[in-house]
């Protein structure tokens, strides 16, 4: 029988980035999963701060030189990888000198959110599928850990549901305690609207907070996960109203067992 595919799509994943949480789980889920016999590939920003000669980033020429357009304006997204030797896993990076080559990741030095936050978003969700569809590899699942994924379930499910590389994948996404109290960009609503996504489809971003990306993930995803064992009320409440399989917060000893029950839960669902 044919293995299944998952594709993992992160905020932040460790030795790129500080252990967090998040980056640490980014970083031990896709090796773990592996190592049951299915196949991989994940996917993160190329943040700034990340040091390519240390990590050994290098650019797959073959991937990059795409456009993508936002809000009128072309972005040419570029993509890199590294590798995890002891992971014996791959990472994918997308890069582009207007969103990524900034020192820090989603708010400057004095904690001030970045004003496009929204359009860097829209970027790495698009720039993932793209590349996706470059490798021609399909998913039997998707697995997007933090806000900053958030658009990547609604992309699946409406701008790609036509491809057959996407058609029958499912997507689970996971809320972690890292939120953001500012607003996206007022004009969000209108810069995420691509072929297949209309006003109707993303009328809950129109107000932009946390709360409602959050809201928008949960909406087209098949799976939720309290990737955070505290996690605010209102998140949890969000994700628990979608009436869709559930997975509670798993602790490091569990989660890799509970995590795969969960995901062909999902994929069978």
């Amino acid at each position: 029988m044919e293995s299944k595919k998952v594709l993992f799509v992160s905020q932040e994943i460790t030795p790129y980035l500080p252990e967090t949480e998040l980056s640490q789980i980014s970083r031990m889920l896709p090796q773990a999963v592996q190592e049951t016999g299915k196949e991989i590939r994940t996917f993160m920003p190329k943040y700034g701060s990340i040091n390519e000669r240390r990590n050994q980033l290098h650019e797959v020429i073959r991937l990059s030189g795409m456009n993508l357009i936002i809000d009128d304006t072309d972005h040419p997204l570029i993509i890199k990888v590294a590798s995890i030797q002891a992971a014996r896993m791959q990472v994918y990076f997308i890069d582009n000198e207007d969103y990524f080559h900034r020192k820090h990741t989603v708010a400057d030095s004095k904690g001030r959110f970045f004003e496009d936050n929204d359009e860097r978003m829209i970027f790495f969700a698009r720039g993932v599928l793209e590349t996706v569809r470059k490798l021609r590899w399909s998913p039997d699942l998707v697995h997007c850990l933090g806000w900053f994924t958030s658009l990547v379930p609604l992309y699946i499910k409406k701008a790609y549901r036509e491809d057959p590389l996407f058609s029958r994948s499912k997507v689970i996404f996971s809320a972690y305690d890292h939120g953001f109290k500012q607003k996206l960009n007022s004009a969000f609503v209108r810069k995420i609207l691509v072929d297949g996504v209309s006003k109707n489809h993303v009328s809950m971003v129109e107000d932009p907070s946390y709360e409602n990306i959050i809201r928008l993930a949960a909406k087209y995803s098949d799976g939720l996960n309290q990737g955070s064992a505290s996690l605010p009320e209102s998140v949890i409440r969000i994700l628990k109203e979608e009436g869709k399989p559930f997975l509670e917060y798993a602790d490091n000893k569990k989660y890799v067992d509970r995590f795969s029950v969960f995901y062909d839960r999902v994929i069978n669902a």
